[in-house]
């Protein structure tokens, strides 16, 4: 009988999370086997391949021509990445008015009171 053991499979979510936390800490544009390594060689270079076009799709990665390869550069910060999620979501509802209300009243009271700060300060530029 052979040992049938693996490892937890990770969500595309926390693949694209590493990902992205591997890109913030180059400096400057890296190729995929950079990061491959970067997470320490465990994922395959496709499944590392797979995750960069993913994210360039999203608008969350950016990538130059570097030989017959590709050289990969952060595009968003995971806020970036999380708020671009958020919209998706979002855009998938056709009651978009309770969808934001639900998240609103879902808040805890700091998380409430920074969105209207935000929300405010939003406003204040707008108006410049």
């Amino acid at each position: 009988m052979t040992d049938q053991r693996q490892r937890p499979r990770r969500g595309q979510g926390e693949l694209e999370s590493l990902v992205l936390s591997a890109l913030s800490e180059a400096d400057g544009p890296v190729g995929a086997g950079w990061v491959q390594e970067r997470l320490g060689g465990d994922l395959a270079y496709t499944t590392v391949i797979t995750i960069l076009t993913r994210l360039l799709a999203k608008g969350a990665v950016t990538r130059e021509r570097a030989g017959r390869s590709f050289a990969w550069t952060s595009a968003s910060d995971q806020a970036g990445l999380a708020a671009h999620k958020m919209r998706k979501v979002l855009d998938a509802e056709s009651d978009r008015g309770a969808v934001l209300a639900s998240f609103v009243t879902s808040l805890e009271p700091d998380d409430e009171r920074l969105l209207r700060d935000l929300l405010g300060r939003a406003n204040s530029e707008g108006e410049d």
